[in-house]
């Protein structure tokens, strides 16, 4: 590189007797190298001393490329202990020159000079580590291993691990070796010996001899250093992040990353403890830690009180370094969990991601990137003048006049002033994050609202201080958009509903108070969907989702949700506190949360009721899909894999029609063939019968179980042949021979909206295609029967004497109503062995096969629709039958606004227009055949 050329600044020299020394030494260079040099020389003591030490080496170095501590450690492979030493410092000395130089004279970037420096102690580590290393082995003192550097591996943190070194930096490292590199008898012998070699690693680092010190060097972030050795193993390591770490160890490990030894353990390492450092749920709760961490901090080193320039620290004072670096992480810790994304260990791209996320305005991201940057160039200054590990700016007028002049600047007075506002503006934005003002006024409120207010202190979610403190900050902004809100009353009663039955608050406060938007959709909830507002409160976790980036986004489609729900399962299988019930909770997680996206985009219009009907059965088959591997494996551990072709999973009902409601079960059946196998191939076999048997009970339990998280959903099995009676699964063979001499009308009328949903087994996929075209085949032979119509009137018959509207908003159950258009339009799916299974496809298919008239398929498409509307908008907004009285104001616009009615009388009438002219078209289709009309309900 040019280095002359690229020189933007240069330091104004304080001593001018030393600037004239360093510049007659360098004579023969170009003049704005020898201002640069003269100007460092006379600011900083340290950097003069390593001019002269390196004068011989130095003119060459400025035109030798970027790759510098490559080129300095060339070789050093190859030394000997008692020759890496000197050699390291050596390296060290022309390292910190050069990069000095640099950054003094604006040629590399912060990003350049703190990743030369990094890349230095990433080397010095791993060569340090591999020498002593190679003398264990040959002193016979290491068990034979074949892992690379005998598993031993060097967890570079903090800065470090960053790229981010400053200039007189310490490392911090933890020293941990993979237990899998030896066998069970010689881990106590391993241990032993690789503590050696890391206790003679970190002197070879940090001892201060004759030629200096490679870097100072901290093996205290290692877990419990007290009573710890320097080098532990990695599973001790991650028995006690999981049963003992801390917020800030999490924090720490944001930055950590392996950079000596067995750097492929190492990152096995940090991929078991992923759970640990990036929560999955967003964990608001660590903002609060992060701050008394800050507290405590500043009262141990004294750093509190007014701001003051001269003595103030730059990386743990008021609006220092470490300000931003909390703020950063903290917030990569409340979402990082969700977002891979935000796992950055720079701080400067972790601000620009957490802008691009939306986790921070783009504006202060800027400005705490630039903050971030001078404070950082300020830091380094302060440590060149004599090669300090210190952070405090110089106490006297002259040594901050030093500074002033290291970066360039005259002027001390308006610098100081410059700095000052720097700090203060750092400390502002940073304090707003962590220490919001604690309380507000309280709106105007009327006696009923305080009456119920004033229940609130009883409830388990405020039974800490903690949780208390913050909801005193958030109920003023709470009660004020409850007060802005269409129904107040309404929506405050709700909520007080939704706070009296939360087990804690801490989390859902703490993020209330982070996102004050999520508020407003809680009120909106509280004040439209009771029903949803109660699913929130059973499952309060899924308000993290809505803020993952995604939530609003189009809907992702069948395949990308079991894509990332299968992946999701696998990896809670893996991971180290994982396992098949954990599994389970994931997808209960999972689920709740895609289905709170759904009721909310429904609740607002961004969905139609046809839309969310779509969306709904798509989480169900994903759900279905990505378990059902998850249940066979579980099932093959012990009796072997699926015996013969395998299974299929029939969806049937409203599952099979992919029109699902906010309430909705599932109708499952499933279908095995054995092809003639005995019995599986396990530890113990089982028969055909039995292993399908328990892969449906199995797969029924993973969907409907009741875990800590939750249920997915309710699961009926009785459109099985034989209904309760039968086996749970019902092999090939068996269903032909039933549905072909055995079932009733009823049952080929549901095998009009079978869906096979997932498979499992060596021949799956061929048995699906097998049992489609079987369906096909039924249709076909027994849709001409001439029993399908009397038997359809009976059946009707039946239904209406069973069981009665449930009020006058019923849109499901009863004559006219939407089961009564199913049952019709199921018929001509039916009679005319159309493979349809949708309502609106299956009307259409009677109409095409003259099977209904025009206008009236037109009136029956009409109103199913209508009345789909209702029941998909009802079954959101309220978890019982509709009473309008009961569901409020709120509740009533949305209805109103998802049947294009302008009042309930509008609504009313023309629910009873559609159920009379629906009904009557059906009685008509039916009166021929059953020679009577049903009793209207």
């Amino acid at each position: 590189m040019d280095f002359a050329a690229q020189i933007t600044r240069t330091p104004i020299a304080h001593d001018k007797a030393r600037a004239d020394e360093a510049r007659d030494l360098f004579g023969g260079l170009d003049e704005r190298i020898r201002d640069l040099l003269a100007g460092t020389a006379g600011c900083s003591p340290y950097l003069w001393s390593l001019m002269v030490k390196e004068k011989d080496w130095l003119p060459a170095a400025f035109s030798a490329g970027d790759d510098l501590a490559a080129r300095e450690t060339e070789g050093f492979g190859e030394l000997s202990e008692s020759e890496l030493g000197p050699a390291l410092r050596q390296a060290k000395r022309r390292v910190a020159l050069l990069a000095g130089l640099a950054d003094l004279g604006g040629v590399w970037r912060l990003e350049q000079v703190t990743g030369a420096l990094t890349e230095l102690a990433d080397r010095a580590t791993d060569l340090a580590l591999r020498c002593h290393l190679a003398r264990e082995i040959a002193r016979g003192k290491l068990p034979d291993t074949d892992a690379e550097a005998g598993g031993i591996f060097a967890m570079a943190m903090g800065k470090q691990g960053a790229g981010e070194l400053n200039y007189s930096s310490d490392i911090d490292l933890i020293v941990l070796f993979d237990d899998a590199a030896y066998d069970a008898a010689d881990r106590h012998e391993a241990r032993a010996s690789l503590i050696r070699v890391t206790r003679r690693m970190a002197a070879t680092l940090s001892d201060n001899t004759e030629h200096g010190y490679v870097f100072r060097t901290d093996l205290r972030l290692r877990p419990d250093a007290a009573v710890t050795p320097v080098c532990l193993s990695a599973a001790a390591a991650l028995a006690y992040y999981e049963a003992e770490g801390r917020t800030w160890e999490r924090a720490a490990y944001i930055k950590a990353r392996p950079c000596a030894g067995d750097i492929a353990a190492g990152e096995r390492f940090l991929a078991d403890l992923r759970p640990f450092v990036w929560r999955k749920h967003l964990d608001f709760a660590a903002i609060q830690d992060a701050h008394d961490m800050r507290l405590r901090i500043r009262d141990h080193k004294g750093l509190g009180g007014r701001l003051s320039i001269p003595g103030h620290n730059m990386k743990l004072g008021q609006g220092g370094i470490r300000e931003i670096e909390f703020f950063t992480q903290t917030r990569q810790l409340i979402a990082g969990g969700r977002d891979p994304d935000l796992r950055l260990r720079g701080t400067v791209d972790a601000l620009a991601a957490l802008a691009a996320k939306d986790w921070i305005p783009q504006d202060i991201a800027d400005e705490l990137t630039s903050h971030y940057r001078q404070h950082r160039d300020i830091e380094h200054r302060i440590q060149m003048v004599n090669d300090a590990q210190t952070h405090e700016l110089p106490k006297d007028r002259e040594g901050l006049e030093n500074i002033a002049l290291m970066m360039g600047e005259s002027d001390l007075d308006s610098w100081s002033t410059t700095l000052r506002e720097r700090l203060e503006k750092v400390e502002k934005l940073t304090n707003a994050f962590f220490s919001p003002a604690d309380t507000a006024p309280l709106p105007e409120l009327s006696e009923e609202a305080q009456k119920i207010i004033q229940r609130w202190d009883g409830y388990p979610a405020l039974r800490t201080d903690r949780a208390q403190q913050i909801f005193r900050r958030i109920k003023p902004d709470l009660l004020a958009r409850m007060n802005r809100a269409a129904y107040p009353e309404e929506a405050l009663s709700r909520f007080d509903s939704f706070l009296q039955g939360m087990p804690a608050g801490v989390q859902l406060f703490s993020l209330f108070e982070a996102n004050p938007s999520l508020i407003d959709l809680l009120v909106d909830i509280c004040a439209t969907a009771p029903g949803l507002a109660a699913y929130l409160g059973r499952h309060p976790a899924v308000l993290d989702a809505v803020l993952a980036g995604s939530f609003f986004a189009p809907w992702p489609g069948r395949e990308a949700l079991e894509q990332d729900l299968s992946r999701r399962l696998q990896q809670r299988m893996k991971a180290r506190d994982g396992g098949y019930e954990r599994a389970l909770d994931e997808a209960r997680l999972w689920a709740h949360e895609w289905q709170f996206r759904v009721g909310v985009h429904h609740l607002r219009g961004l969905s139609d009721a046809a839309q969310v009907g779509k969306e709904y059965a798509d989480i169900a088959d994903s759900a279905i899909t990505a378990l059902l591997p998850l249940v066979a494996d579980e099932l093959a551990e012990r009796h072997g894999p699926p015996p013969g072709r395998g299974a299929v999973v029939m969806g049937m009902g409203s599952l099979g029609a992919r029109r699902l409601n906010a309430a909705s079960d599932l109708d499952l059946l499933v279908i095995y063939d054995a092809a003639g196998a005995e019995e599986s191939a396990g530890r113990k076999p089982l028969g055909p019968r039995a292993w399908y048997s328990r892969l449906t009970q199995a797969l029924i339990t993973a969907l409907s179980a009741q875990t800590a998280t939750g249920r997915l959903y309710e699961v009926d099995m009785r459109l099985r042949p034989s209904g309760r009676q039968g086996p749970v699964a019902t092999s090939l063979e068996s269903f032909r021979n039933y549905q072909m001499t055995e079932a009733w009308t009823w049952e080929h009328l549901a095998l009009t909206r079978a869906r096979i949903i997932s498979a499992c087994g060596d021949d799956a996929s061929a048995l699906a295609d097998e049992v489609e075209a079987f369906r096909a085949e039924v249709l076909a032979e027994r849709g001409g029967d001439a029993r399908v119509l009397p038997d359809l009137a009976e059946m009707r018959s039946r239904i209406f004497a069973a069981k009665a509207p449930d009020g006058k908003w019923e849109a499901k159950i009863g004559r006219g109503r939407l089961q009564d258009i199913e049952l019709i339009g199921q018929s001509f799916a039916l009679r005319a062995a159309d493979p349809a299974r949708g309502l609106e496809a299956q009307l259409r298919a009677g109409g095409r096969h003259d099977l209904l008239a025009k206008e009236d398929a037109e009136a029956l498409q009409s109103g199913q629709r209508f009345l789909w509307r209702l029941q998909a908008g009802g079954r959101l907004i309220s978890e019982a039958a509709l009473k309008m009285d009961e569901l409020g104001a709120g509740g009533q616009e949305f209805l109103l606004r998802e049947t294009d009615c302008e009042d309930l009388e509008e609504l009313e009438t023309r629910l009873n227009d559609v159920i009379e002219t629906a009904g009557n078209i059906i009685d008509r289709l039916l009166s021929d055949v059953s020679g009577t009309q049903p009793e209207a309900q």
